[in-house]
């Protein structure tokens, strides 16, 4: 039965009755202790999203596709896909302060606002990428570790750093959002130092007083050339496109975060709008600003970068800022990037394990997953989702042999191409959603509202699919194909439209749920009276403004 609400005097909509309400997640029937608590505040829930993106990708991922493509579509690259997550974060940004329900997740709206299968296929998509994103930068970390010189095995540096990341998740919310922030300033205070440290640089202020400028876009160039194909233009284009890709993942799964969050956050009407505003300011400089800093310190032919490069290295010696820093002659500083290199791993596995944990939490509260995933301990943590997510992580004990770096090598890459597919799901949630609220006529009332949609959704669908479709299209080149890098590209699709026709034979569940059925109400008003309780708390004077923009 649709939900479209009857009209009254005086404009007043009703909420629906309550047998045509959809379960919300929060409290499983049959299962006590299964309600997570709000205890992360606005401080927490901005830095959660910064400290989960900003990893290896950033510090080390970018130099490989400096080496491959240039400095140019290095930076183009970032720039463009910046503009993709501005628009995703805020489709996200709008459902969720609309509905910052407890046990929120992204699978929960795609599900609520599209239809059950596409929910159920790209949770598990979003749980299994999480995991696997844990395993990543776990081993990173202990790969970076490394770069000092130690006697001790990489093993007992990986032990330490999952032992860490499972008591900071086990524990209590609020003990997770307190050490991501510290994590994620010293990272933000990292990246902002290389900045200026690059802008240094760039003017001839390093102990060698050699004014780099742009001198590497002029030699070797600002471009790899030739690129895949003798035609210069072609070959700057793809060059571009294959920038495009893979800094996909270093931004992947990033928004997701503040979704995830929202569910434990105080204040969430408040928080995840001023999150998601300021998120994608602050994303675009330190990624952009990043990008530009690399172009202009290293060239993309440099030995040295190109060794690390091809030593598969995930520590100081295989960044381009490490680089350009011991070519200015800067000593000791690569310790501290290294450092800062460490953390960034940590903090971005400890935040995987987080959103893994929930999305899980959130499946089995709809009854996507098995109910023990919806377990809490005291202190409203889903422990049992946290343990089964943190457990995938010990595949990164894989990384003690070769062959077993090579299989999850495979593991590990397929995770960006399920990033793109969820976001266009993202995409298409938000425009479902959008029309459920034009059928009831209550788009204007949206309690958060973003510039350029519905064409930004439009935007984001259309470039991602495209990027998802040929993210390994360098593997059809003549002589370059190969059956692992096909599986590595392209295995995701196979796997998601498993999980998705399978659930729609076994549950016969509709195509897609009509817009005059899409239960826009179920939960609303427990958060609308939650943010009535909170207008007292406003603020009353300059200091409490102050505060109120900080907090």
């Amino acid at each position: 039965m649709g939900l479209s609400p009857k009209s009254l005097e005086g404009g007043v909509v009703p909420s629906p009755l309550e047998e045509d309400m959809k379960p919300i997640p929060g409290q499983v029937d049959g299962l006590p202790n299964s309600e997570t608590h709000r205890g992360l505040s606005s401080r927490h829930v901005q830095f959660l999203a910064l400290g989960g993106c900003i990893g290896t990708g950033l510090f080390v991922g970018s130099g490989q596709s400096l080496s491959t493509v240039g400095p140019a579509p290095l930076l183009m690259g970032y720039i463009a896909m910046s503009t993709v997550v501005y628009f995703i974060m805020n489709m996200l940004g709008e459902m969720t302060t609309y509905l910052p329900v407890r046990g929120v997740s992204v699978p929960y709206f795609i599900s609520r606002f599209t239809e059950p299968s596409l929910g159920f296929a790209i949770g598990y998509n979003y749980w299994y990428s999480f995991a696997m994103l844990t395993a990543s930068e776990v081993t990173a970390a202990g790969l970076v570790i490394q770069y000092w010189p130690s006697s001790v095995s990489v093993g007992v540096w990986i032990t330490i750093v999952l032992l860490v990341i499972l008591l900071l998740n086990i524990v209590a919310v609020s003990w997770y959002g307190e050490a991501e922030f510290w994590f994620a300033s010293l990272k933000i205070i990292a990246i902002i130092g290389l900045i200026i440290l690059g802008v240094i640089l760039f003017f001839g202020g390093g102990p060698n007083h050699d004014r780099l400028g742009f001198r590497y876009w002029e030699h070797p160039g600002a471009f790899v050339e030739p690129y895949l194909v003798p035609n210069v233009n072609t070959g700057r284009f793809l060059a571009f496109w294959t920038a495009l890709i893979k800094s996909g993942f270093s931004f992947i799964f990033s928004p997701e975060l503040i979704t995830t969050a929202a569910g434990e956050a105080v204040s969430p009407r408040r928080n995840i709008p001023k999150a998601t505003n300021r998120f994608i300011y602050r994303l675009f400089a330190f990624y952009v600003l990043g990008a530009l800093v690399i172009g202009v310190t290293v060239a993309y032919n440099d030995k040295s970068l190109l060794q690390g490069v091809a030593s598969g290295g995930s520590g100081a010696g295989a960044s381009p800022f490490v680089v350009g820093i011991q070519n200015a002659g800067i000593k000791g500083l690569n310790h501290v990037i290294n450092a800062a290199i460490l953390i960034s791993a940590w903090s971005s596995g400890n935040s995987w394990v987080y959103a893994g944990s929930r999305t899980l939490y959130s499946m089995a509260c709809e009854g996507q997953a098995p109910k023990i995933f919806a377990r809490c301990n005291k202190n409203g943590v889903p422990y049992v989702a946290v343990l089964i997510t943190w457990a995938i992580g010990l595949l990164s004990y894989l990384n003690l042999s070769n062959s077993g770096s090579n299989v999850f090598y495979w593991f590990t890459n397929i995770t960006t191409v399920g990033g793109f597919i969820s976001w266009v799901l993202v995409g298409v949630a938000y425009l479902r959603f959008r029309r459920a609220l034009e059928f009831h006529g209550l788009l204007d009332s949206r309690p958060f509202k973003t510039p350029f949609q519905p064409w930004g959704a439009y935007y984001a669908i259309v470039v991602v699919s495209l990027l998802a479709i040929t993210n390994g299209y360098t593997i059809f080149f003549p002589g370059a194909f190969t059956a692992s890098g096909f599986l590595v590209s392209y295995v995701v699709f196979a796997i998601f439209f498993a999980l998705y026709f399978g659930h729609k034979i076994w549950y016969r569940t509709p195509w897609m749920v009509p817009a005059a059925d899409i239960d826009i109400f179920s939960g609303k008003d427990e958060i609308d009276r939650l943010c009535e309780e909170e207008v007292e708390k406003l603020p009353r004077n300059w200091l409490e403004r102050v505060w109120w923009w900080i907090a």
